[in-house]
């Protein structure tokens, strides 16, 4: 394969400084004499150059921006060999609530209490915190209480590119139904619930 071009080489430099995904926007800045059309193009031809030359490194397209990634072969291997300290995993509150603010965006804390029924002024704490969620606005009602939403690095974290990559909740209904399968009694109709032991 021919060698890369100066704007693909430079983009790569940024792509590995930087720790987390860059915008066309930001890689635009790089280089003055280049546009979006120049700047998908060198990338293209960077994603090209790893997949054609078998590099243990991809481009991918994450949470509206671009970003050079482990490819997933090799991830178990590097997370064991990394040294750094890891953040504590997020409790089933931290978790819920999370996905309470992901699906109702922008949604106030009054609102994420009444449907986990607990008290979540401190996992909401927590979240902000790690960067996961952000105050987005106020709402209308009495106080104008503080409405929140999910950041890029929420994105970056779930390796979304987009909030319309979550899973529809008609597709987690079916994934949380028990498992049902087709008796075998000659009757197409008869179905039997498989419960899990």
């Amino acid at each position: 394969m021919s060698s890369l071009s100066p704007l693909s080489q430079l983009l790569e430099a940024a792509l590995f400084a930087a720790n987390r995904p860059v915008t066309v926007d930001e890689l635009e800045e790089l280089d003055p004499d280049a546009g979006g059309a120049d700047v998908r193009t060198a990338l293209d031809q960077l994603r090209e150059h790893y997949d054609f030359d078998g590099h243990a490194v991809e481009i991918v397209e994450l949470a509206g921006g671009y970003q050079i990634l482990t490819r997933p072969a090799f991830a178990a291997a590097v997370e064991r060999a990394q040294a750094m300290q890891r953040q504590p995993r997020l409790s089933a509150a931290t978790l819920e609530t999370l996905a309470t603010i992901a699906y109702r965006q922008p949604v106030g804390r009054a609102e994420i209490e009444e449907i986990r029924g607990v008290n979540s002024g401190g996992v909401l704490r927590t979240l902000q915190e790690r960067g996961l969620i952000e105050v987005v606005g106020r709402g209308e009602s009495l106080g104008r209480p503080l409405l929140y939403g999910t950041t890029a690095l929420f994105l970056e974290t779930l390796g979304l590119n987009d909030l319309a990559d979550l899973p529809r909740s008609e597709e987690l209904t079916i994934a949380l139904q028990p498992h049902r399968v087709v008796a075998d009694t000659g009757d197409d109709t008869a179905l039997a619930s498989v419960e899990e032991g």
